[in-house]
Protein backbone atom coordinates (compact mmCIF):
# COMPACT_ATOMS: atom_id res chain seq x y z
CA UNK A 1 0.00 0.00 0.00
CA UNK A 2 2.86 2.75 1.58
CA UNK A 3 4.86 1.57 -2.05
CA UNK A 4 1.87 1.73 -4.56
CA UNK A 5 1.28 5.26 -3.18
CA UNK A 6 5.24 6.08 -3.00
CA UNK A 7 5.27 5.20 -6.63
CA UNK A 8 2.60 7.04 -7.41
CA UNK A 9 3.69 10.13 -5.77
CA UNK A 10 6.91 9.74 -7.39
CA UNK A 11 5.73 9.70 -10.88
CA UNK A 12 3.62 12.69 -10.14
CA UNK A 13 7.02 14.48 -9.15
CA UNK A 14 8.75 13.34 -12.32
CA UNK A 15 5.83 14.41 -14.80
CA UNK A 16 5.82 18.23 -12.99
CA UNK A 17 9.79 18.14 -13.28
CA UNK A 18 8.96 17.36 -17.11
CA UNK A 19 6.33 19.94 -17.74
CA UNK A 20 8.70 22.27 -15.78
CA UNK A 21 11.76 21.46 -18.40
CA UNK A 22 9.64 21.54 -21.34
CA UNK A 23 8.59 25.46 -20.39
CA UNK A 24 11.98 26.42 -19.17
CA UNK A 25 13.79 25.08 -22.10
CA UNK A 26 10.20 26.63 -24.47
CA UNK A 27 11.33 29.77 -23.07
CA UNK A 28 14.93 29.16 -23.55
CA UNK A 29 14.59 28.75 -27.23
CA UNK A 30 12.38 31.61 -27.25
CA UNK A 31 14.07 34.51 -25.66
CA UNK A 32 15.87 36.32 -28.53
CA UNK A 33 12.68 36.62 -30.63
CA UNK A 34 10.88 37.61 -27.46
CA UNK A 35 13.07 40.09 -26.33
CA UNK A 36 13.66 41.35 -29.79
CA UNK A 37 9.68 41.66 -29.94
CA UNK A 38 9.31 43.47 -26.58
CA UNK A 39 12.24 46.51 -27.72
CA UNK A 40 10.27 46.53 -31.65
CA UNK A 41 7.17 47.09 -29.46
CA UNK A 42 8.72 49.74 -26.80
CA UNK A 43 10.11 51.75 -30.20
CA UNK A 44 7.24 51.67 -31.65
CA UNK A 45 5.53 53.14 -28.90
CA UNK A 46 8.29 55.68 -28.91
CA UNK A 47 7.80 56.51 -32.82
CA UNK A 48 3.94 56.40 -32.47
CA UNK A 49 4.32 59.37 -29.76
CA UNK A 50 6.86 61.30 -31.96
CA UNK A 51 4.21 61.20 -34.72
CA UNK A 52 0.90 62.07 -32.89
CA UNK A 53 2.15 64.82 -30.65
CA UNK A 54 5.84 66.06 -31.42
CA UNK A 55 5.05 66.58 -35.12
CA UNK A 56 7.49 63.45 -35.93
CA UNK A 57 10.43 65.14 -34.58
CA UNK A 58 12.44 63.34 -31.23
CA UNK A 59 10.39 63.71 -27.58
CA UNK A 60 11.94 67.22 -26.13
CA UNK A 61 11.58 70.51 -24.97
CA UNK A 62 13.07 71.94 -28.36
CA UNK A 63 10.41 70.63 -30.23
CA UNK A 64 7.00 71.62 -29.32
CA UNK A 65 5.75 73.84 -26.58
CA UNK A 66 4.29 72.09 -23.83
CA UNK A 67 3.69 73.30 -20.23
CA UNK A 68 6.13 71.68 -17.78
CA UNK A 69 3.86 68.97 -16.29
CA UNK A 70 2.79 67.53 -19.65
CA UNK A 71 6.70 67.58 -20.57
CA UNK A 72 7.92 65.54 -17.30
CA UNK A 73 4.97 63.13 -18.50
CA UNK A 74 6.42 62.43 -22.06
CA UNK A 75 9.71 62.47 -20.70
CA UNK A 76 9.03 60.03 -18.24
CA UNK A 77 7.10 57.94 -20.89
CA UNK A 78 10.48 57.96 -23.03
CA UNK A 79 12.77 56.68 -20.24
CA UNK A 80 10.65 53.63 -19.43
CA UNK A 81 10.82 53.13 -23.30
CA UNK A 82 14.36 53.55 -23.73
CA UNK A 83 15.20 51.50 -20.79
CA UNK A 84 13.20 48.70 -21.73
CA UNK A 85 14.56 48.45 -25.40
CA UNK A 86 18.39 48.74 -23.24
CA UNK A 87 17.48 45.75 -21.25
CA UNK A 88 15.53 44.18 -24.02
CA UNK A 89 19.08 44.33 -26.31
CA UNK A 90 21.14 43.52 -24.07
CA UNK A 91 19.09 40.21 -23.15
CA UNK A 92 18.91 39.53 -27.11
CA UNK A 93 22.38 39.93 -27.66
CA UNK A 94 23.57 37.63 -24.55
CA UNK A 95 20.85 34.92 -25.93
CA UNK A 96 21.73 34.81 -29.67
CA UNK A 97 25.56 33.78 -28.77
CA UNK A 98 23.62 30.39 -27.01
CA UNK A 99 20.40 30.09 -29.29
CA UNK A 100 20.36 30.04 -32.94
CA UNK A 101 17.42 32.18 -34.50
CA UNK A 102 16.36 32.40 -38.47
CA UNK A 103 13.91 35.05 -38.37
CA UNK A 104 13.09 36.57 -41.72
CA UNK A 105 12.19 39.74 -39.65
CA UNK A 106 15.34 40.41 -37.59
CA UNK A 107 17.12 42.51 -39.33
CA UNK A 108 13.71 44.95 -40.10
CA UNK A 109 13.05 45.32 -36.76
CA UNK A 110 17.17 46.07 -35.70
CA UNK A 111 17.07 48.39 -38.13
CA UNK A 112 13.84 50.02 -36.99
CA UNK A 113 15.12 50.03 -33.35
CA UNK A 114 18.08 51.57 -34.52
CA UNK A 115 16.30 54.66 -36.48
CA UNK A 116 14.42 55.13 -33.39
CA UNK A 117 17.10 55.17 -30.62
CA UNK A 118 19.54 57.28 -32.58
CA UNK A 119 17.39 60.49 -31.71
CA UNK A 120 18.61 59.42 -28.03
CA UNK A 121 21.47 59.42 -25.89
CA UNK A 122 21.38 55.47 -24.91
CA UNK A 123 22.12 55.21 -29.11
CA UNK A 124 26.01 55.23 -27.78
CA UNK A 125 24.98 52.78 -24.51
CA UNK A 126 24.05 50.30 -26.52
CA UNK A 127 27.03 49.75 -28.41
CA UNK A 128 28.85 46.40 -27.23
CA UNK A 129 32.05 46.02 -28.87
CA UNK A 130 33.93 48.87 -26.66
CA UNK A 131 37.36 48.35 -28.74
CA UNK A 132 35.89 51.36 -30.59
CA UNK A 133 37.52 53.57 -28.41
CA UNK A 134 41.13 53.96 -28.50
CA UNK A 135 42.56 52.01 -25.53
CA UNK A 136 45.60 54.66 -25.63
CA UNK A 137 43.02 57.55 -24.93
CA UNK A 138 40.64 57.32 -22.07
CA UNK A 139 37.44 58.86 -22.22
CA UNK A 140 38.02 61.78 -20.07
CA UNK A 141 35.91 63.74 -18.21
CA UNK A 142 35.79 67.53 -16.71
CA UNK A 143 34.68 67.57 -13.33
CA UNK A 144 34.36 71.06 -12.92
CA UNK A 145 32.59 71.48 -16.09
CA UNK A 146 30.19 68.90 -14.98
CA UNK A 147 29.35 69.38 -11.69
CA UNK A 148 28.54 73.17 -12.45
CA UNK A 149 26.31 71.18 -14.95
CA UNK A 150 24.57 70.05 -12.04
CA UNK A 151 23.99 72.43 -10.01
CA UNK A 152 22.39 74.58 -12.98
CA UNK A 153 18.45 73.64 -13.56
CA UNK A 154 17.68 71.85 -16.65
CA UNK A 155 17.00 75.07 -18.52
CA UNK A 156 20.34 77.02 -18.31
CA UNK A 157 22.90 74.52 -18.02
CA UNK A 158 25.52 74.62 -20.66
CA UNK A 159 25.50 71.85 -23.35
CA UNK A 160 28.19 71.55 -25.92
CA UNK A 161 26.67 72.12 -29.10
CA UNK A 162 28.41 69.38 -30.90
CA UNK A 163 26.92 66.94 -28.68
CA UNK A 164 23.57 68.56 -28.50
CA UNK A 165 22.98 70.34 -32.26
CA UNK A 166 25.44 71.63 -34.36
CA UNK A 167 24.80 75.39 -35.59
CA UNK A 168 23.46 75.96 -38.55
CA UNK A 169 23.40 78.66 -41.17
CA UNK A 170 20.00 79.89 -39.41
CA UNK A 171 19.51 80.48 -35.80
CA UNK A 172 17.29 77.53 -34.33
CA UNK A 173 15.11 80.48 -32.82
CA UNK A 174 13.59 80.32 -36.25
CA UNK A 175 13.49 76.67 -36.23
CA UNK A 176 11.60 76.66 -33.19
CA UNK A 177 8.99 79.73 -34.16
CA UNK A 178 8.13 77.86 -37.55
CA UNK A 179 7.92 74.32 -35.57
CA UNK A 180 5.47 76.36 -33.09
CA UNK A 181 3.68 78.42 -36.22
CA UNK A 182 3.25 74.46 -37.68
CA UNK A 183 1.82 73.13 -34.31
CA UNK A 184 -0.55 76.06 -33.98
CA UNK A 185 -2.24 75.33 -37.29
CA UNK A 186 -2.29 72.00 -36.96
CA UNK A 187 -5.84 69.77 -36.49
CA UNK A 188 -4.52 68.67 -32.93
CA UNK A 189 -3.75 72.13 -31.84
CA UNK A 190 -7.02 72.74 -30.32
CA UNK A 191 -6.89 69.88 -28.19
CA UNK A 192 -3.60 70.60 -27.28
CA UNK A 193 -4.04 73.52 -26.07
CA UNK A 194 -7.56 72.87 -24.27
CA UNK A 195 -5.40 69.91 -22.47
CA UNK A 196 -3.02 72.31 -21.70
CA UNK A 197 -5.43 74.85 -20.27
CA UNK A 198 -6.65 72.42 -18.07
CA UNK A 199 -3.64 70.91 -16.71
CA UNK A 200 -2.43 74.73 -15.76
CA UNK A 201 -6.08 75.23 -14.29
CA UNK A 202 -5.17 71.83 -12.06
CA UNK A 203 -1.97 72.83 -10.72
CA UNK A 204 -3.37 76.76 -10.05
CA UNK A 205 -6.38 75.25 -8.45
CA UNK A 206 -3.76 72.35 -6.07
CA UNK A 207 -1.84 75.11 -5.13
CA UNK A 208 -3.94 77.72 -4.00
CA UNK A 209 -5.57 74.90 -2.20
CA UNK A 210 -2.67 73.42 -0.44
CA UNK A 211 -1.87 77.18 0.62
CA UNK A 212 -4.97 78.00 2.52
CA UNK A 213 -5.43 74.33 4.05
CA UNK A 214 -1.72 75.17 5.33
CA UNK A 215 -2.73 78.45 6.66
CA UNK A 216 -6.30 76.92 7.70
CA UNK A 217 -5.68 73.80 9.30
CA UNK A 218 -3.23 75.29 11.81
CA UNK A 219 -5.68 78.46 12.83
CA UNK A 220 -8.41 76.10 13.78
CA UNK A 221 -6.31 73.86 15.73
CA UNK A 222 -4.95 76.09 17.55
CA UNK A 223 -8.25 78.03 18.07
CA UNK A 224 -10.32 75.05 18.71
CA UNK A 225 -7.85 73.38 20.84
CA UNK A 226 -7.63 75.78 23.28
CA UNK A 227 -11.51 76.75 23.30
CA UNK A 228 -12.31 73.69 24.12
CA UNK A 229 -9.30 71.59 25.30
CA UNK A 230 -6.28 73.11 26.96
CA UNK A 231 -8.27 76.03 28.37
CA UNK A 232 -10.55 74.06 29.93
CA UNK A 233 -7.41 71.74 31.67
CA UNK A 234 -5.60 74.55 32.58
CA UNK A 235 -8.40 76.46 34.24
CA UNK A 236 -9.30 73.21 36.56
CA UNK A 237 -5.61 72.99 37.51
CA UNK A 238 -5.78 76.50 38.41
CA UNK A 239 -8.78 76.42 40.57
CA UNK A 240 -9.85 79.41 41.92
CA UNK A 241 -6.52 80.27 43.79
CA UNK A 242 -5.90 84.05 43.21
CA UNK A 243 -1.81 83.19 44.94
CA UNK A 244 -0.98 82.76 41.24
CA UNK A 245 -2.78 85.43 39.66
CA UNK A 246 0.58 86.46 37.53
CA UNK A 247 3.08 84.41 35.74
CA UNK A 248 5.56 87.02 34.45
CA UNK A 249 6.71 90.08 36.56
CA UNK A 250 5.63 92.51 33.23
CA UNK A 251 2.05 91.33 34.07
CA UNK A 252 2.66 92.58 37.46
CA UNK A 253 3.77 95.20 36.55
CA UNK A 254 0.87 96.36 34.09
CA UNK A 255 -1.45 95.52 36.89
CA UNK A 256 0.03 97.76 38.80
CA UNK A 257 0.23 100.70 36.73
CA UNK A 258 -3.10 100.64 35.68
CA UNK A 259 -4.22 100.48 39.14
CA UNK A 260 -2.50 103.75 39.64
CA UNK A 261 -3.62 105.46 36.93
CA UNK A 262 -7.47 104.45 38.15
CA UNK A 263 -6.69 106.04 41.17
CA UNK A 264 -5.09 109.09 39.95
CA UNK A 265 -8.39 109.26 37.21
CA UNK A 266 -10.57 109.57 40.53
CA UNK A 267 -8.52 112.63 41.68
CA UNK A 268 -8.22 114.49 38.15
CA UNK A 269 -12.09 113.97 37.89
CA UNK A 270 -12.88 115.17 41.62
CA UNK A 271 -10.52 118.35 41.12
CA UNK A 272 -12.30 119.14 37.82
CA UNK A 273 -15.84 118.98 39.16
CA UNK A 274 -16.16 116.06 36.54
CA UNK A 275 -17.40 113.52 39.33
CA UNK A 276 -19.10 114.13 43.03
CA UNK A 277 -16.23 114.56 45.81
CA UNK A 278 -15.68 110.91 47.23
CA UNK A 279 -14.43 110.56 50.84
CA UNK A 280 -11.04 108.31 51.49
CA UNK A 281 -13.40 105.24 52.39
CA UNK A 282 -15.52 105.67 48.93
CA UNK A 283 -12.24 106.31 47.10
CA UNK A 284 -10.64 102.85 48.61
CA UNK A 285 -13.96 101.07 47.92
CA UNK A 286 -13.39 102.38 44.36
CA UNK A 287 -10.00 100.80 43.72
CA UNK A 288 -10.87 97.78 45.66
CA UNK A 289 -13.12 96.91 43.37
CA UNK A 290 -10.90 98.06 40.68
CA UNK A 291 -7.93 96.03 41.62
CA UNK A 292 -10.55 92.61 42.07
CA UNK A 293 -11.17 93.73 38.60
CA UNK A 294 -8.01 94.10 37.39
CA UNK A 295 -7.15 91.05 38.80
CA UNK A 296 -9.53 88.36 37.31
CA UNK A 297 -8.25 90.52 34.01
CA UNK A 298 -4.99 89.16 34.65
CA UNK A 299 -5.42 85.57 35.58
CA UNK A 300 -7.52 85.02 32.24
CA UNK A 301 -4.43 86.86 30.54
CA UNK A 302 -2.23 84.62 32.78
CA UNK A 303 -4.32 81.47 31.91
CA UNK A 304 -4.77 82.03 27.82
CA UNK A 305 -0.83 82.47 28.38
CA UNK A 306 -0.61 79.15 29.17
CA UNK A 307 -3.22 77.75 26.81
CA UNK A 308 -1.31 79.60 23.77
CA UNK A 309 1.95 77.71 24.78
CA UNK A 310 -0.04 74.02 24.04
CA UNK A 311 -2.35 75.14 21.89
CA UNK A 312 0.47 76.40 19.72
CA UNK A 313 2.33 72.96 19.71
CA UNK A 314 -0.94 71.23 18.80
CA UNK A 315 -1.14 73.83 15.63
CA UNK A 316 2.23 73.20 15.10
CA UNK A 317 1.57 69.04 15.11
CA UNK A 318 -1.16 70.01 12.62
CA UNK A 319 1.20 71.67 10.39
CA UNK A 320 3.47 68.97 10.16
CA UNK A 321 0.66 66.44 9.59
CA UNK A 322 -0.53 68.36 6.49
CA UNK A 323 3.00 68.51 4.53
CA UNK A 324 3.69 65.17 5.46
CA UNK A 325 0.84 63.96 3.71
CA UNK A 326 0.70 66.44 0.51
CA UNK A 327 3.86 65.45 -1.36
CA UNK A 328 2.30 65.48 -4.24
CA UNK A 329 0.53 69.07 -3.61
CA UNK A 330 4.19 69.91 -2.44
CA UNK A 331 5.59 69.31 -6.03
CA UNK A 332 2.76 70.61 -7.50
CA UNK A 333 3.49 73.96 -5.54
CA UNK A 334 6.98 74.33 -6.02
CA UNK A 335 5.77 74.20 -9.88
CA UNK A 336 3.62 76.77 -9.52
CA UNK A 337 5.58 79.07 -7.38
CA UNK A 338 8.99 78.48 -9.82
CA UNK A 339 6.80 79.38 -12.56
CA UNK A 340 5.23 82.59 -11.05
CA UNK A 341 9.01 83.35 -9.77
CA UNK A 342 10.53 82.75 -13.47
CA UNK A 343 7.80 84.40 -14.85
CA UNK A 344 8.85 87.61 -13.37
CA UNK A 345 10.68 90.63 -15.38
CA UNK A 346 14.12 91.17 -14.12
CA UNK A 347 13.07 94.33 -12.71
CA UNK A 348 10.26 92.70 -10.26
CA UNK A 349 12.48 89.92 -9.42
CA UNK A 350 14.93 92.76 -7.61
CA UNK A 351 12.22 94.91 -6.44
CA UNK A 352 11.16 92.09 -4.25
CA UNK A 353 14.44 90.80 -3.25
CA UNK A 354 14.74 94.43 -2.31
CA UNK A 355 12.17 94.75 -0.29
CA UNK A 356 12.57 91.42 1.34
CA UNK A 357 16.08 92.28 2.55
CA UNK A 358 14.90 96.01 3.65
CA UNK A 359 11.68 94.49 5.78
CA UNK A 360 14.14 91.90 7.37
CA UNK A 361 17.95 92.38 7.26
CA UNK A 362 17.60 96.47 6.38
CA UNK A 363 18.24 99.52 8.25
CA UNK A 364 14.75 99.41 10.14
CA UNK A 365 14.19 96.00 10.59
CA UNK A 366 15.41 95.95 14.19
CA UNK A 367 12.40 98.12 15.20
CA UNK A 368 10.28 95.46 13.22
CA UNK A 369 11.42 92.73 14.94
CA UNK A 370 11.65 94.22 18.59
CA UNK A 371 7.70 94.62 17.95
CA UNK A 372 7.26 91.22 16.75
CA UNK A 373 9.50 89.89 19.60
CA UNK A 374 7.23 91.46 22.06
CA UNK A 375 4.08 90.52 20.91
CA UNK A 376 5.37 86.84 20.72
CA UNK A 377 6.75 87.15 24.38
CA UNK A 378 3.01 88.48 25.39
CA UNK A 379 1.64 85.73 23.07
CA UNK A 380 3.17 83.00 24.96
CA UNK A 381 3.08 84.51 28.70
CA UNK A 382 6.94 85.33 28.64
CA UNK A 383 8.62 87.96 30.39
CA UNK A 384 10.02 90.48 27.45
CA UNK A 385 13.36 91.00 28.41
CA UNK A 386 14.98 93.44 26.81
CA UNK A 387 18.72 92.29 26.94
CA UNK A 388 17.50 88.87 25.23
CA UNK A 389 15.69 90.75 22.19
CA UNK A 390 18.60 92.97 22.01
CA UNK A 391 20.85 89.59 21.43
CA UNK A 392 18.50 88.23 19.07
CA UNK A 393 18.10 91.39 16.86
CA UNK A 394 22.13 91.81 16.98
CA UNK A 395 22.59 88.13 15.91
CA UNK A 396 19.59 86.40 13.66
CA UNK A 397 19.39 89.75 11.20
CA UNK A 398 23.01 89.41 10.39
CA UNK A 399 22.79 85.60 9.69
CA UNK A 400 19.94 85.98 7.62
CA UNK A 401 21.75 88.97 5.60
CA UNK A 402 24.70 86.54 5.27
CA UNK A 403 22.26 83.54 3.90
CA UNK A 404 20.89 85.73 1.60
CA UNK A 405 24.05 87.35 0.39
CA UNK A 406 25.40 83.59 -0.46
CA UNK A 407 22.48 82.72 -2.27
CA UNK A 408 22.72 86.32 -4.66
CA UNK A 409 26.01 85.25 -5.07
CA UNK A 410 25.70 81.22 -5.50
CA UNK A 411 22.67 80.66 -7.38
CA UNK A 412 21.38 84.29 -8.61
CA UNK A 413 24.37 84.72 -10.64
CA UNK A 414 23.61 81.97 -12.61
CA UNK A 415 19.99 81.97 -12.65
CA UNK A 416 19.59 85.62 -13.62
CA UNK A 417 22.28 87.72 -14.70
CA UNK A 418 20.19 90.26 -15.98
CA UNK A 419 18.17 90.38 -12.68
CA UNK A 420 21.31 90.23 -10.52
CA UNK A 421 22.81 93.55 -12.89
CA UNK A 422 19.45 95.07 -11.81
CA UNK A 423 19.67 94.38 -8.37
CA UNK A 424 23.10 96.04 -8.19
CA UNK A 425 21.78 99.05 -9.86
CA UNK A 426 19.04 99.40 -7.68
CA UNK A 427 21.26 99.30 -4.65
CA UNK A 428 23.10 101.98 -5.85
Amino acid sequence: MKASFFKKNTGLIRQKLQQYWRSLNHWLLNTPERALLEAYEAAQGIKSIEIQHFGGKKISRESVNFTENVMSYWQGYLSKKLTIIKLRLAEFKLSRGIVTISNADLLEKLNFIDEVIEKYSIADELISDRSVLPTSQPLQINRSEDQTNIDLPIDNRVVDPQLSQKNGAFPRSIGRTINRITADLSPQAEETFLRDYRLSRYRTRTALRFLILLVIVPLLTQYLSKQFLVNPIVERIRGESTTRIFINSDMETEALQELHSYEQKLKFEYLLHIAPPLSSEEVKKEVKNKAIEIAEEFRNKSSSSISNVFADFLSLIAFGVVVALSKKEIVIVKSFIDNIVYGLSDSAKAFLIILFTDIFVGFHSPHGWEVILEELAGHLGLPASRNAIYIFIATFPVILNTIFKYWIFRYLSRLSPSALATLKEMDE
